[in-house]
């Protein structure tokens, strides 16, 4: 089975990258061999922007059986703490539109792009895998937006949060649901809850507390890929 980890900066999936190369050290492509699975890490940069091109470019040249999206999220609500690894059913490119005076329309509202072209259901991107696999099925389900400017000011937080009704932000998540719908490659997106969406002044991180509990989830999924089904 052939697997691709995404994430924008190897800074958030270091400790796997680690756990990884005690077991098979690495050779120039980034490749691993665990078990019955050959991994492929691929780091994007930050940004839809990175991610889409980098990604677009791996698919070009490489096949996979899935893609991991891993990495740390805020979170909209108190309901998920921080450390909370989570599983991101839908997302959206939530700051792709048009602002005027008094309000800030998706070009779907606009009637620039269809809310049903494809890969977008409604202008929402969703995996539309059932997954059967247990660590999976149990992580909490949440919804995303995915911005190209994190948030940190309270008229933009309430806009976003309220407009959209979604449950954590990130900054690559919608690129990779894009890519992967449009390339017909099964997907799942996982992130850890680092910090809530508030203004910077009052905001609480620990962004190390996400990272570590991110990757364990990530070891434990890589252990028991080849005998839970996907």
């Amino acid at each position: 089975m052939k697997i691709l980890i995404v994430s924008a900066t190897e800074k958030e999936i270091i400790p796997l990258i680690n756990l990884l190369t005690a077991n098979s050290p690495r050779n120039e492509s980034n490749r691993y061999s665990y078990k019955n699975l050959i991994i492929d890490i691929l780091v994007t940069g930050i940004g839809s922007v990175f991610t889409t091109f980098f990604l677009t470019q791996k698919l070009i040249q490489n096949r996979y059986d899935l893609i991991i999206n891993a990495g740390i999220a805020g979170s909209f609500s108190s309901f998920h703490k921080i450390g909370d690894v989570v599983y991101v059913h839908s997302d959206r490119f939530a700051d792709l539109g048009i602002e005027d005076e008094i309000s800030f329309s998706t070009l779907f509202e606009k009637g620039l792009i269809s809310k049903s072209s494809f890969p977008f259901q409604e202008g929402i991107l969703v995996n539309p895998i059932k997954f059967q696999n247990s660590l999976i099925t149990g992580l909490k389900q949440v919804d995303a937006i995915t911005v190209n400017t994190t948030h940190g000011k309270n008229e933009s937080i309430d806009l976003f949060k309220h407009k959209f009704d979604a449950d954590i932000e990130t900054m690559e998540g919608a690129a990779v649901f894009y890519v992967c719908l449009q390339q017909r490659v099964r997907f799942v997106q996982i992130r850890a809850i680092s910090n809530y969406v508030k203004s910077r002044k009052i905001a609480e991180w620990d962004i190390p507390l996400a990272i570590e509990n991110l990757n364990k989830k990530l070891f434990e999924l890589l252990v028991v890929i080849d005998i839970d089904p996907i």
